[in-house]
């Protein structure tokens, strides 16, 4: 049986062993046929080795697919070597997502509907255009978290709630357009860069309502590191906006 699909989800893991195969199987358990693509980054709790035993099974040979990295080398340039990827290929709509079960499967096809029936060019799962929709973070990392999402709203005018989310439907041009070996964070600044450069070129951003659950198994990645990149990175972006040529959709 062919599992033809428009669509690629990608999954940036370093140690998900707890998580990765249930994550694979919830998003192929949706009634839209998702494709799957693992970034790894050298886990050395052989994450790579479930998704690669999973990937010699017949029913997911042909929709699920490993890029093993070695070492860490942070989550923006998991997700652009991911992009490059889809991008060689014909999917239309190219999605971000973590192992975790913090963003669920199930909000994957809202996401895809608010970009291929509503037209949308990006959709962002959004934890506070609802107000806060966060379940089992500790008070502080919620603050944080909100805070600074509305530290880049104040600094650079743009005005998406949820700057950080990580949980994402680009359309393919999207991707195309953005002159991906320009973006420079690393970090969760690469979120927010993302977001801002596609609303800077013009393209279309719904915030679709999801809540976040925080992980139950396996280790958080969160660092001050992160924080400070993002930080200072968005007077950077702000500048950017000022002084750069952004390219045009085409």
């Amino acid at each position: 049986m062919m599992h033809a699909s428009d669509s690629i989800v990608i999954i940036p893991t370093y140690n998900e062993k707890e998580n990765i195969e249930k994550i694979i199987r919830a998003v192929f358990g949706l009634e839209k046929c998702f494709h799957i693509l693992v970034i790894d980054d050298g886990s050395p709790d052989g994450t790579a080795a479930i998704v690669k035993g999973m990937m010699a099974q017949q029913e997911f040979s042909d929709r699920l697919f490993i890029i093993e990295r070695s070492g860490k080398l942070g989550l923006g340039t998991a997700y652009i070597t991911g992009f490059k990827w889809a991008l060689e290929r014909d999917y239309g709509y190219i999605f971000e997502m973590d192992a975790d079960f913090s963003h669920d499967p199930n909000d994957l096809p809202r996401l895809y509907s608010a970009c291929a029936d509503e037209g949308y060019d990006l959709a962002i799962g959004s934890r506070y255009v609802s107000g806060v929709n966060v379940v089992n973070w500790p008070i502080g990392r919620v603050l944080m978290s909100y805070f600074a999402s509305k530290y880049v709203r104040i600094v650079t005018g743009f005005q998406v709630h949820d700057t950080t989310a990580g949980f994402k439907c680009y359309k393919r041009r999207v991707l195309q357009t953005i002159e991906l070996d320009k973006i420079r964070f690393k970090g969760y600044g690469f979120q927010i860069e993302m977001k801002y450069t596609a609303y800077k070129i013009g393209f279309k951003i719904k915030e679709v309502p999801v809540i976040f659950v925080n992980r139950r198994e396996g280790v958080s990645k969160m660092s001050g590191g992160i924080f400070g990149e993002a930080f200072f990175g968005v007077m950077r972006l702000r500048w950017d906006g000022w002084t750069r040529k952004y390219p045009r959709i085409y």
